[in-house]
């Protein structure tokens, strides 16, 4: 019964080790954005597609 507690408690520090690594991943790759990038990305957001008109 005991080794299967061990076996447990080394997924779950694994999936700890994995969110980490994924949240790092996620962050280096929003902070490689210049300034420019992000503002033309905000503003794609907030301003409404134009319509297409016949």
């Amino acid at each position: 019964m005991r080794r299967w507690w061990k076996i447990l408690g080394l997924a779950g520090v694994a999936g700890v080790a994995a969110t980490g690594v994924a949240i790092a991943r996620a962050e280096r790759r929003r902070r490689a954005y210049t300034p420019e990038e992000i503002r033309v990305r905000l503003r794609s957001r907030v301003e409404p597609e134009p319509e297409d008109r016949d």
